[in-house]
């Protein structure tokens, strides 16, 4: 992929929600929410600088943040650093 986010953005791969309960209830898409964490795909220059968020950390962002993009098929958001709550390391 040749994409690398500018400013201080990170692109991030959503996590799959889970299809079922844990009781094993089917959950169809139009009652799923999207996920608010998925994996860092690629990071800007300035956000590098910073060491605080890497590529391969699990990150959690705000719920209404970021834009939708497809690339290559596969679906990521686009998210400005301030709206990451946290990271998993």
């Amino acid at each position: 992929m040749n994409f690398t986010p500018i400013g201080e953005r990170i692109l991030i791969q959503r996590e799959e929600e889970a299809k079922t309960t844990a009781s094993g209830i089917y959950i169809p898409d139009s009652a799923k929410e999207k996920p608010q964490q998925g994996k860092v795909i690629a990071v800007s220059k300035e956000v590098t600088e910073t060491g605080e968020i890497a590529v391969d950390n699990t990150v959690v962002f705000s719920k209404y943040s970021g834009t939708d993009l497809t690339i290559e098929g596969k679906e990521y958001i686009v998210v400005k650093v301030e709206d990451i709550l946290g990271v998993f390391k």
